[in-house]
């Protein structure tokens, strides 16, 4: 955990958040500032900058957010109907909280 980095503190549950799905490896909440109808965090508990820094034995906990958002898509309705899952990159990517997170929208074309 990095205690400068908010997302680890919502993992760590030392900042509050709309927690909607957490395990031992991954937590999910809802954004402070949606751009859908439904916008959820997916985040590994494990601090990792981002893509660009993930190692060789991640492919794993990567795999584990990718089905948490399948498990999201479900408990949210659009499974069948449809959501977007993407991961903004560095600066220039659009990252704003450098924390890997997964954004999972839905309700919007």
């Amino acid at each position: 955990m990095t205690q400068a980095c908010v997302f680890c503190r919502i993992a760590a549950k030392e900042s509050p958040a709309e927690i909607e799905y957490e395990d031992d490896e991954v937590v999910a909440f809802r954004d402070l500032y949606p751009k859908a109808p439904v916008h959820l965090l997916i985040i590994p508990r494990r601090h990792i900058e981002s893509i660009a820094r993930l190692e060789p034995g991640d492919g794993a906990l990567i795999g584990r957010c990718v089905h948490v958002a399948r498990l999201l898509g479900e408990r949210t309705g659009y499974a069948e109907r449809g959501y977007r899952l993407s991961c903004n990159t560095g600066p220039e990517g659009g990252q704003v909280v450098h924390h890997l997170h997964f954004h999972f929208t839905a309700g919007r074309r």
